[in-house]
């Protein structure tokens, strides 16, 4: 039933007759039926084990109340849709499931428990499998009931409906649909246990879309399929594809995230509500570590305490005013080793509270019981340190949820200095650069001693490092990085130049182009931007803008060696159809382009002089810029070949050497998925272009107003 409305849809539930009447939300339509609506429009389904729906017996004991549960991830899921589509949810309320019969194979897997052990998941049960597909197709019954195939998309969630998109699939051969999992995905040699693995992994091959947390999970992913059925997939500008009986299965990195309008909400309410100042009052004059974990047996709550116990003994000075405050948010259901996990906990925070507890002082502050949002924040604002050891999780949201609360609400708080220590392996860590990494088993680490010991300007600089860099060094590579290989103008574009331009503009930028181009080309290209760096012939010459001379950094100006070189290039040259040798000052290099040999491309070899390299130019320009008090806090080094190389690979004895700091933020970044001793990569010289300019509109918002950059970061 769908009518004309007037303010913002909201999004329906799919009912069961005689269970859910109504929900009680005053926004909320009346859902009496479950048949779809008539009007044609985008609908989106979304399917999960559990409705975001909560559920109270009524006051009177005469039935039950439902509301919208506006903190769980599917609700707030429709906030990334259009506002004119309309969602409805399948899925089921929450019920009490006999421990004997949960959590038997799937999500002990997940998180890297092997079936070897009773408590660590039971062994294999054909009878659970049954029981699990079935399931699934009940779910797929409910939504063939009120699915319209050619206009709805079905997002299905979750490790509970793996083998959904079969059932749906062979109802509906064109339907749009795809697949997320919430949890980690474990390593091919992890998975391969399984003993419906094959199954489970076609099942999800109907889906349309695969989505994953983090890269790392897609790779074990897509691991399993090249391991057992020898399948590849193609990579092309961020776009990950796998290609299966003439379909493509799309595979997407998409973390979830925290919803900003909720924290900033509650971070006003809790200061409203002077929670804040009653935290700061009850703990003034302590240093508080705070943890937020689910009461569950890999989030690694004991071993953060065994962490804090440890600290507590090797460094008697935080004794009195080191307190952990462990907010614990009860289970979600009864499964297994709960009870035995929440003991242990209970006793282990007894234990060091006995040992280290003084008049008016307990290290361990356990908070055993529902908290909400703006108590949570609270906690947060008047944090110095946050402690997330879950030993296996999705993406852990605490991380992101202190850094939203880092700054408050308050004008009299002052900048915030505090820091953060996740564990290395959770899906959140490879975006925390700023966080302190530990292994969660090692108890004796100093990760919490280093992190509480820190001094207030340190904090403040990995709190804000990114945003605050005053001295940034920016050096790519010309030709196969910011113009493509096959390219025949070999002139940079318009837009290549505006945005090189905006960049070398910022005064804050150090911008050079390390190429092995010829300095006449590169000089006529780009002579109009005076503050731009050339280092041409790959470092030989150099000059820092266009009205400073060129500089020879080649430890030799002989070219005698030149003589014996030559005729062995032209012999090679002659022999190779297609092949020219170019001659750029101190360097030669024979060009083969072979047309009837075993590979493809161009093949480049290059003879230079000796200790000339790209990585001798970018050391000169870390050194000089250091030397005059401009030591580079931010460093981007780009390039798509060899010759790069040696320039990624002088970072690192730089930070050694002190030429950079062991702070400064590195992104050293290949063209093209090759080893390499770059961290990132970007596809081609399209997606690093995209990338330059999103930096330049960041340097200067108002500059490029011919163009417009789309890059997802």
């Amino acid at each position: 039933m769908s009518q004309p409305r007037e303010r913002k849809r909201l999004t329906r539930v799919m009912t069961v007759p005689g269970v859910i009447s109504e929900l009680d939300d005053d926004q909320a339509n009346s859902v009496n039926s479950d048949v779809p609506s008539s009007v044609n429009q985008d609908r989106i389904i979304i399917v999960a084990n559990q409705l975001p729906v909560k559920v109270k017996r009524r006051p009177d004991n005469k039935g039950w109340t439902f509301s919208w549960d506006h903190y769980s991830l599917l609700l707030r899921l429709k906030d990334g849709l259009l506002e004119e589509m309309e969602v409805l949810y399948v899925g089921s309320l929450k019920v009490d499931v006999d421990v004997k019969e949960q959590d038997e194979n799937l999500w002990p897997l997940f998180h890297y428990m092997l079936p070897l052990m009773v408590n660590h998941g039971g062994r294999f049960d054909r009878s659970l499998w049954e029981a699990y597909v079935g399931a699934n197709k009940i779910f797929s019954q409910r939504v063939i009931e009120v699915i319209n195939p050619e206009d709805d998309y079905v997002w299905i969630h979750d490790y509970h409906l793996m083998v959904l998109p079969t059932f749906l699939r062979r109802r509906f051969n064109r339907l749009r649909m795809g697949f997320f999992l919430h949890s980690p995905f474990p390593s091919s040699e992890m998975y391969r246990t399984l003993p419906v693995r094959e199954e489970i992994l076609k099942a999800l091959l109907n889906s349309d879309l695969i989505g994953f947390h983090t890269f790392d999970y897609a790779r074990h992913f897509l691991s399993c399929f090249s391991r057992m059925f020898g399948l590849d997939y193609q990579s092309k500008r961020g776009y990950i594809g796998l290609e299966y009986y003439g379909r493509t299965i799309g595979i997407k990195i998409m973390p979830v995230g925290v919803h900003m309008e909720q924290i900033e909400s509650a971070l006003r309410l809790a200061d409203e509500e002077s929670r804040i100042g009653k935290l700061k009052r009850r703990f003034e004059g302590k240093t508080v570590v705070l943890g937020v974990d689910d009461m569950d047996v890999f989030k690694g709550v004991n071993l953060k305490l065994s962490a804090t116990e440890q600290l507590l003994k090797r460094h008697p000075k935080w004794q009195g005013k080191a307190v952990l405050a462990q907010i614990t948010n009860p289970a979600r259901g009864r499964g297994k080793d709960l009870e035995s996990t929440h003991a242990e906990i209970k006793a282990s925070c007894m234990r060091i509270n006995e040992a280290f507890g003084q008049t008016g002082y307990e290290p361990i502050v356990f908070i055993d019981k529902p908290v909400s949002l703006s108590e949570r924040v609270a906690y947060y604002t008047i944090a110095q340190c946050v402690v997330v050891t879950a030993v296996r999780d999705g993406m852990n949201l605490t991380p992101y949820e202190y850094v939203a609360c880092w700054q408050g609400v308050s004008e009299s708080s002052g900048p915030k200095k505090s820091i953060l220590v996740v564990l290395e392996i959770i899906g959140c860590s490879p975006s925390l650069s700023g966080a302190i990494r530990v292994n969660p088993w090692n108890i004796k680490t100093e990760a919490m001693n280093e992190a509480i010991s820190m001094v207030d300007a340190e904090k403040q600089l990995r709190d804000e490092k990114h945003y605050r860099s005053k001295n940034r060094a920016i050096l790519f590579d010309y030709h196969g990085t910011v113009m493509p290989q096959a390219s025949h103008n070999k002139a940079p574009s318009a837009e290549v130049i505006s945005i090189i331009n905006t960049l070398s503009g910022d005064t804050k930028n150090t911008v050079f182009v390390v190429s092995g181009r010829g300095r006449e080309s590169l000089d006529k290209w780009f002579s109009p931007r005076k503050e731009l760096g050339i280092a041409a012939e790959h470092g030989y010459f150099m000059r820092w803008s266009s009205v400073d001379k060129w500089e020879v950094c080649g430890q030799s100006s002989e070219f005698g060696w030149k003589e014996i070189a030559e005729p062995v290039m032209k012999l090679y040259t002659e022999a190779t159809d297609g092949s020219s040798i170019e001659t750029k000052g101190p360097l030669m290099a024979p060009l083969l382009k072979p047309r009837r040999v075993p590979w493809s491309g161009t093949i480049k070899m290059q003879t230079r002089v000796l200790g000339l390299t790209q990585g001798v130019v970018a050391e000169k320009i870390f050194t000089t810029m250091a030397e005059s008090g401009r030591q580079a806090d931010f460093v981007l080094c780009i390039g798509d070949d060899r010759s790069d190389e040696e320039m990624f690979e002088i970072i690192s004895s730089a930070i050694s050497g002190g030429v950079l700091s062991s702070n400064t933020s590195v992104f050293a970044c290949t063209v093209g998925e090759k080893p390499s001793k770059a961290k990132y990569y970007l596809d081609d010289p399209a997606e690093v272009v995209n990338m330059l300019q999103a930096l330049a509109e960041a340097s200067d918002p108002g500059s490029l107003t011919d163009t417009e950059s789309d890059i997802s970061l």
